[in-house]
């Protein structure tokens, strides 16, 4: 999700010249990965991102333990099983942040903002035991005016140890160049698609939602009960310890040095390691849960934000307006509803922060998430 881009290079200025300083002297070293720079970067180019990953159960309850998610689905194998899934999916974020974190050392290790997300679409279920790896293909490149750093597109995909795709998604990300003289080719930037088609998204193979159990979910409050510019307060909170931020990073070995190096993080504006953005998704989805119980699965991520950034200490809360429904193809039982996800730090979300009247975001927002779920109808 794409930071509020002045927040970010006031943040990252210090930080990278500091980087800049050690690697200058640090003597010469062939044998690590320094990361890609701007222009390392083609057009067509293939990244095959180490390392696969074998998701397990443990994993599962770590993510649990992390933000508390309360979804059925994806807490009770009898639940899952009622409906005719083998057992408890894994958390589709946790998916992923995983498919993600694959990507991190080869795309962003370099990057200054990671700038956006579109076309995000879930395909195949994890299950623990299974085995996830990351490839991407450049889709886009352009160098900013400064010729210090330029914006680099990818398609990331996902897959399962049988070829499944379970994750498909494009994100840009502003790259530092390793010199600002290099010359670069012609700018080309991909035209994306402003939204997944709900005709597009995924449902899980087998599912079936005519013996859902709605008390056991939770709520009763079905697709059929939400309307379009509804708004629901998820009333909850949660304060984000700096430990909980630095396990979760890991749990998906993401590389970025923002999270992890204090010494580096010192000469920044915040002078701290600030909070990976994903983890902000992840915290907002749990809080939906009072609210939106029976959002059983996030099927695609359209769009959204950062726009301002998260330290440790951070209270979160988070409100969501349903911007559209949808009926699906060939299915009574299940529906997609389109959500618009606030995240809110250090202040309650009763009064709905949002945009004011001249575009500018309330400081309060740290993350604005355009998203589809499946719904039982």
């Amino acid at each position: 999700m794409g930071p509020h881009l002045p927040i970010v290079l006031r943040t990252m200025g210090p930080f990278l010249s500091r980087v800049r300083e050690r690697r200058a002297r640090s003597p010469t070293m062939t044998k690590t990965n320094a990361g890609n720079f701007f222009e390392d970067f083609r057009i067509g180019q293939e990244l095959v991102h180490a390392t696969p990953r074998t998701v397990t159960s443990g994993d599962v309850a770590l993510y649990t333990a992390l933000y508390g998610t309360r979804f059925a689905l994806q807490s009770s194998d009898a639940f899952a099983q009622s409906l005719g899934l083998p057992r408890a999916p894994v958390d589709d974020l946790l998916v992923f942040h995983i498919v993600f974190g694959k990507t991190v050392p080869d795309v962003s290790l370099n990057a200054i903002a990671n700038l956006g997300y579109a076309e995000c679409r879930f395909g195949a279920s994890v299950y623990p035991g299974d085995t996830l790896s990351t490839r991407s293909v450049v889709i886009g490149l352009r160098e900013n005016s400064n010729r210090e750093s330029g914006v680099v597109h990818v398609r990331s995909t996902g897959r399962n140890q049988h070829g499944e795709v379970v994750l498909d998604y494009v994100r840009w990300v502003m790259v530092r160049k390793r010199d600002p003289k290099a010359e670069l080719p012609v700018a080309v930037t991909p035209k994306l698609a402003p939204a997944v088609a709900a005709s597009d998204l995924v449902v899980p193979a087998g599912l079936s939602l005519g013996s859902y159990d709605a008390q056991l979910a939770g709520a009763t409050h079905r697709w059929r009960d939400y309307d379009i510019g509804e708004r629901v307060d998820h009333v909850d909170g949660m304060t984000i310890e700096e430990a909980e931020h630095m396990i979760a990073t890991r749990l998906y070995q993401n590389t970025a040095k923002v999270h992890f190096d204090q010494r580096l993080a010192a000469g920044s504006r915040f002078g701290r390691r600030l909070i990976y953005g994903g983890h902000i998704i992840s915290l907002a989805r749990a809080l939906s849960f009072n609210g939106l119980a029976n959002a059983l699965r996030l099927a695609a991520i359209n769009a959204g934000s950062h726009t301002n950034p998260t330290l440790a200490g951070d209270t979160i809360y988070a409100w969501s307006e349903v911007t559209d429904k949808a009926e699906l193809a060939h299915r009574t039982d299940v529906g997609a509803l389109r959500l618009r996800t606030l995240a809110v730090k250090n202040a309650p979300s009763s009064a709905f922060p949002d945009k004011s009247a001249d575009g500018r975001t309330d400081p309060a927002v740290v993350l604005d998430l355009d998203y589809w779920v499946l719904m039982p109808r």
